[in-house]
């Protein structure tokens, strides 16, 4: 008989109303009704536990040891291998590194394990802890991916609001900061990348003829999929809205560049003949006009400003400023 391991996260055993019931380390495992142990697999005694249980097969052992990342989905009988993936909202860490959920799930236990914690794991043991949680293993699993995927959400809809500001900002002919467009593409690209096969994951979910899935589950994992479908929508139209944002950057930088550089060559023009001029009386030859006069220079001076203004007159009069 397999015992709860100790220092694990959570170990609860649900009481079919909503609630739940902990379990004690050393307690029996399976427990007389549905029981819940959730796990760190980074820790070195949770790690010897399950390489040495015989609740698992050799496929779960190694899933929920963290062999694998990407979702997943395996049915032996009326037992399920999940892995799934949810928002990483750890300060150290980026949202887009999203944290694997592996899971085990048998009519009588679940086995779930992580190494990063999740929101999502806590928004589900808070439900139970309130009496208004999943009532059995099927339930249970409903309920994790509904949380999972309003926390995924949450996330696109928070992209969703920084693109609205940053289109805002370039109407206004506002750069972003440097990298800020950047990081939130990568941060679209990423968090599709595991929503797209999340969401086939769920939606094949639903179809599996489990014992202990009933036609509610089903339905509502259908729902959670459609959800997924379109938090996937949401975030293509914002890899494609960034990607005009880009482009109209660009265009902003480029005009901004062009329009210094035509100032500098109306600042040439505009000098263009004193410099030439300066140049011819410059060259310290007998002859030159002026050079015994004492007001030759204040002259010279008078008529390079002439030339400049009149040039300068010619410009605007021809709108070329």
């Amino acid at each position: 008989m397999e015992r709860v391991p100790e220092n694990s996260i959570y170990s609860v055993q649900l009481d079919g109303n909503g609630g739940m019931q902990p379990l004690p380390a050393g307690a029996e495992l399976p427990a007389a009704a549905p029981a819940w142990v959730h796990l760190d697999y980074g820790r070195p005694d949770t790690e010897l536990w399950l390489l040495n249980t015989r609740l698992l097969n050799d496929n779960a052992r190694e899933a929920l040891l963290g062999q694998s990342s990407r979702p997943k989905l395996v049915r032996h009988g009326d037992n399920l291998l999940l892995i799934l993936r949810g928002i990483n909202h750890n300060q150290s860490d980026r949202p887009e590194e999203m944290v694997a959920l592996r899971i085990f799930i048998s009519p009588q236990l679940i086995l779930s394990s992580r190494r990063r914690p999740l929101l999502s794991e806590q928004d589900v043991y808070q439900q139970l802890v309130a009496n208004g949680g999943p009532i059995n293993p099927g339930d249970w699993l409903v309920e994790m991916c509904d949380a999972l995927t309003d926390r995924a959400g949450e996330f696109v809809e928070a992209l969703h609001d920084q693109i609205l500001e940053l289109e805002e900002a370039v109407l206004e002919n506002e750069m972003p900061a440097t990298g800020q467009l950047g990081r939130i593409r990568k941060q679209l690209i990423m968090i599709r990348r595991y929503l797209s096969p999340q969401r086939d994951l769920v939606a094949r979910l639903a179809s599996e003829k489990i014992g202990w899935l009933d036609d509610d589950d089903r339905r509502r994992l259908l729902d959670i999929a459609d959800r997924l479908r379109r938090w996937l929508d949401d975030l293509d139209a914002g890899v494609a809205r960034t990607a005009v944002l880009a482009d109209e950057i660009n265009n902003i930088m480029t005009e901004a560049t062009n329009r210094r550089a035509y100032q500098m060559s109306i600042m040439a023009l505009l000098f263009l003949p004193a410099s030439f001029l300066t140049g011819l009386f410059g060259i310290n030859l007998g002859g030159i006009p002026g050079a015994d006069s004492p007001f030759a220079f204040w002259i010279f001076c008078l008529i390079l400003t002439g030339l400049a203004v009149g040039l300068g007159v010619w410009l605007k009069f021809r709108r070329w400023w």
